[in-house]
C-alpha cells in the first residue's frame, strides 16, 4: 500500500503544474484522496480533498478556482492540476488517503488520513 507523488518543480508566477498521486497496492477510487502542502515554517495545510462518498471535492480558500483535484481510474492516480500559480504556493506538497467520507469541515484535518506519499517541491518564482 502505497502513494508515490511526483510533477513538482520550478515555475514561475502564473505557471501551471500538474501534481500526480500514483496509487499501488489498493484502489484510490474507494478512498477519500487529499493533495496537503507544508510550506517552509509552517504546519501542513489542507490544499483539496475528493471525497469517496459522492465524489465532491473540497478546497482551501486560498487555491479556488485555480487548482482542481481529479482522479484516473485507469491509472489509479489522483491529480492536484495547479494553475495562476503564486509565490505564496511554494511547498512540499503532499497526496494522502482516508478510509473516511469527510465532508467540508473534516477533510483539511490531517489525522483523518492514515497513508501518505514522500511530497513533491513547487517552487514558484517571483
Amino acid at each position: 500500500v502505497q502513494l508515490q507523488a511526483s510533477g513538482g518543480g520550478l515555475v514561475q508566477t502564473g505557471g501551471s503544474l500538474r501534481l500526480s498521486c500514483a496509487a499501488s497496492g489498493f484502489n484510490v477510487e474507494h478512498y477519500t484522496a487529499g493533495w496537503f502542502r507544508q510550506a517552509p515554517g509552517k504546519e501542513r495545510e489542507g490544499v483539496a480533498c475528493a471525497s469517496n462518498s459522492d465524489g465532491g471535492t473540497h478546497y482551501a480558500d486560498s487555491v479556488k478556482g485555480r487548482f482542481t483535484i481529479s482522479r484516473d481510474k485507469i491509472e489509479n492516480t489522483v491529480y492536484l492540476q495547479m494553475n495562476s500559480l503564486k509565490p505564496e504556493d511554494t511547498a512540499v506538497y503532499y497526496c494522502a488517503t482516508s478510509p473516511h467520507s469527510l465532508d467540508g469541515t473534516t477533510w483539511p484535518r490531517l489525522y483523518g488520513y492514515d497513508n501518505w506519499g514522500q511530497g513533491t517541491l513547487v517552487t514558484v518564482s517571483s
